[in-house]
């Protein structure tokens, strides 16, 4: 029952993967944050499942928004699955426009005035994954990751902590004190920049090298790739936790 989004090619892309399964909470989550932000168009990755009928209701509700078939993404060397698809995706999007990504499981309840600010700024951002996360170079977080993995008694290793364990060990030609930030990729903006998908698949190479691709494919992986993108890009922002809260 509530107006469609009037789309505006200013600039701003809102881009979200979805399928069939959560189309009515997606439009929740685009709709609550472009009634804050009343800009930018809408652009999606369809995972597969949406139906003839659910691409009718996302034209009527969002003003016919371009919508991507997940098997046309060329993911290069990196893995397939895992939403490395919609990362890749967002990054030949950025060429050319601010890109924010929005998961379906978001609402925005008031004002995002860092998020406004960034746009104009051109600077990248990201949830933090934590309250505490902030901006590291690689071999701190290398040393701080095998701090917190000291007392895993269950030989169980999460692909996130495999990589940062490793991050010091990273090397990519031309790059130098590179940096990291655990952070959350459901809500991300991506400032218009023309290297961000040779940095991801840069990084997922390494990845490849330091940890094995078996593991490097598992779940989890794109969002650390997606918060080193960030960490990365000039400027980039860590939303404070107070206003932009990751709720476990």
């Amino acid at each position: 029952a509530t107006p469609p989004v009037q789309a505006r090619d200013d600039g701003l892309i809102l881009f979200s993967m979805i399928g069939t399964r959560v189309l009515l909470p997606y439009l929740l989550a685009i709709k609550s944050l472009h009634a804050q932000l009343r800009r930018g168009r809408v652009v999606i990755l369809d995972d597969g499942s949406l139906t003839a009928d659910d691409k009718k209701v996302l034209e009527r509700h969002l003003d016919n928004p371009r919508i991507f078939p997940i098997a046309t993404v060329d993911v290069g060397p990196c893995p397939r699955g895992g939403t490395w698809e919609r990362l890749l995706t967002i990054l030949d999007l950025r060429r050319d426009a601010y890109v924010i990504q929005l998961d379906s499981d978001t609402v925005t309840l008031g004002p995002v005035p860092e998020i406004e600010t960034a746009i104009a700024r051109g600077h990248s951002f990201t949830l933090r994954g934590a309250e505490d996360s902030e901006l590291l170079p690689l071999p701190e977080v290398s040393a701080r990751s095998r701090a917190a993995a000291a007392g895993n008694t269950t030989g169980r290793v999460h692909v996130q902590s495999a990589i940062e364990q490793a991050m010091e060990q990273l090397q990519i030609p031309g790059r130098d004190e590179l940096r990291y930030a655990r952070g959350c990729s459901g809500f991300a903006g991506f400032a218009p920049g023309s290297d961000g998908r040779a940095l991801a698949e840069a990084f997922s190479q390494e990845a490849d090298r330091l940890i094995g691709r078996p593991k490097w494919s598992e779940w989890g992986s794109e969002q650390v790739t997606s918060n080193f993108v960030i960490a990365n890009d000039p400027g980039a922002l860590l939303l404070p936790y107070d206003r932009y809260m990751n709720y476990w």
